[in-house]
């Protein structure tokens, strides 16, 4: 059975930057980082939203890559020991990684500017249901008949989310699967750059990637954001991607999936009562039994791995 290569996260983690792994793990500070994580990314999913109201998805994309590139160039500039861990020994699995990120987080914005926040965040657990299938095809790794039950009963979750043919159905449902697709790939992908150039590099990479490729596509609606409002929410956004990335990163490195991946559903938990009290949504029947699927496929999927990761050492 193939199995991952040390120096990299499982499939089943939520982050497509590649993450070493602590000499010693300590599950009770990645709890507690990935506690932090899942407030960051909550408040980014409300803010994107509270900005939406005012301003096109594709410039809060645009934001978010050109000022998290700008904060990464100038900790270059200051710091030597971060410019010596600058490596693109790979510039094509960059380039092809990156814009994926890139029109993952633009599919994903478009998303939950469109529907229920709490309908999107269930989509976009689909995330390590697809990586578990890219890992059977893409890297040859053994996928038993329990980790393909899990994988089939997270898409029937997912199309009753999607109610096809009904008119709750929007359009943004699909693209939230897209964004989920396209992130599991770039997931997938992080293997090789986490061994050749590291994590740094690595999310460089992506955040100039997407500010590139958004330049055109934001030229037709482009617009300066104005009111104290949407300025806080772009700055939430901004701030809460990169507490969200690092505390990504620290979790995953510190801890066990399989003992982080009931806790990242707190985020679930987070947003759908911010969705409620903010924008008055309410999970509807099929949504919260499509949930429930799609969350007891990925926690089996977690599970699972973390079982047959521990046998084969």
């Amino acid at each position: 059975m193939s199995v991952p290569p040390p120096s990299v996260l499982p499939d089943s983690s939520p982050t497509a930057t590649p993450v070493p792994p602590a000499a010693e793990k300590n599950n009770v500070k990645a709890i507690i980082w990935l506690l932090v994580s899942v407030v960051g990314a909550s408040a980014m999913t409300i803010a994107v939203r509270q900005a939406s109201l005012s301003m096109d998805s594709r410039m809060i994309v645009l934001f978010r890559a050109v000022l998290s590139s700008l904060v990464i160039l100038i900790a270059l500039g200051m710091f030597t020991r971060l410019r010596h861990q600058m490596r693109f020994s790979l510039p094509g699995l960059h380039l092809f990684r990156g814009t994926l990120i890139a029109f993952s987080t633009h599919l994903g914005f478009y998303t939950i500017a469109n529907i229920p926040v709490a309908t999107a965040t269930v989509l976009f657990f689909m995330g390590p249901i697809f990586a578990t299938v890219f890992s059977s095809v893409l890297h040859s790794e053994h996928v038993g008949p329990r980790r393909w039950s899990a994988v089939i009963a997270g898409f029937i979750g997912a199309v009753i989310v999607l109610r096809p043919g009904f008119s709750e159905f929007h359009p943004a449902m699909l693209t939230a699967l897209g964004s989920s697709l396209l992130f599991a790939l770039a997931l997938t992908l992080s293997r090789q750059l986490a061994t050749a150039d590291g994590p740094l590099a690595t999310y460089l990479s992506s955040v100039v990637i997407t500010a590139i490729i958004t330049v055109p596509l934001a030229v037709p609606i482009f617009n300066i954001p104005i009111g104290v409002l949407i300025l806080l929410a772009l700055a939430v956004v901004a701030i809460t991607s990169a507490v969200r990335g690092y505390a990504d990163i620290e979790a995953y490195r510190l801890g066990e999936s399989a003992v982080l991946a009931p806790v990242a559903y707190l985020r679930l938990v987070l947003i759908s009562i911010a969705g409620y009290f903010l924008f008055d949504e309410v999970p509807d029947l099929p949504t919260v039994i499509g949930a429930s699927l799609i969350v007891a496929a990925t926690l089996y999927i977690a599970l699972r791995e973390a079982k047959l990761r521990r046998a084969n050492r």
